[in-house]
């Protein structure tokens, strides 16, 4: 195995042993639901938006390694960006993820790790289930999000 999927499998599994802005966000201005039925994975995503800049988010539930380390990593990439930036960012990720096409976006700092999952279908969908719920919350959609 390379030393680069080395990493990357390792930033998946820290982020899955030890998630950040996991919890409850009290107060949270936004929030939505996810599922993924296939899998099991189940998380809300809350946020807290000041002048269209995201300035809180948290996420908690329960899933898959990927699932939580995606979750995790949005999360963190997240904060301080603006809404429109925010947006564009799921572009870039969702992109990566699904387009085996796609070269790796070096934008996407430490979320370049996903860029093995396209090849695994059904993992793309524990990858983006974070990513649609927040973009479910940002849009103050009161649906489940479901990946089905």
């Amino acid at each position: 195995m390379s030393d680069l999927r080395e990493l990357y499998q390792e930033v998946i599994l820290d982020h899955n042993r030890s998630p950040r802005n996991f919890g409850v966000l009290e107060d949270a201005m936004l929030h939505a639901d996810g599922h993924n039925p296939l899998c099991g994975d189940k998380l809300t995503i809350a946020l807290n938006v000041v002048d269209e800049v995201v300035t809180d988010v948290r996420f908690e539930g329960s899933g898959c390694a990927i699932s939580k380390a995606s979750a995790s990593l949005m999360t963190e990439g997240i904060k301080g960006k603006t809404l429109d930036e925010v947006k564009a960012l799921f572009e870039r990720f969702h992109q990566l993820v699904t387009d085996r096409a796609a070269p790796t976006d070096a934008t996407l700092g430490k979320l370049a790790v996903f860029a093995g999952v396209r090849d695994y279908p059904a993992r793309v969908k524990c990858a983006i289930l974070a990513w649609h719920t927040l973009i479910a919350a940002v849009d103050n959609s009161q649906d489940q999000i479901s990946t089905e």
